[in-house]
């Protein structure tokens, strides 16, 4: 049983119609029993991106998101590659 909620917001929708339908199900994957189950796992990030956390999806892309403790949900924000705008 998953532990936090996860919910994507429709910037991250939007990115996930961009990659290919195996990525999308390997975003799907990580959403379900990665991040609903252990939403520390990713890597802490710094700068512009404080107070969020990355997951990576492949080695150039990777999924951004936030944390709520308190109501135990993961908010997903982008699913893209590193160095894209």
């Amino acid at each position: 049983m998953a532990t936090f909620k996860v919910l994507i917001t429709r910037r991250a929708v939007k990115d996930l119609k961009k990659i290919p339908p195996k990525l999308q199900e390997k975003a799907r994957d990580i959403f379900l029993n990665v991040l609903a189950e252990e939403p520390f796992s990713g890597e802490k990030l710094v700068g512009d991106l404080k107070g969020n956390y990355s997951y990576e999806l492949t080695y150039k892309d990777r999924i951004v998101y936030s944390i709520d403790k308190k109501e135990k949900i993961v908010y997903v924000k982008r699913v893209k590659g590193h160095y894209e705008n």
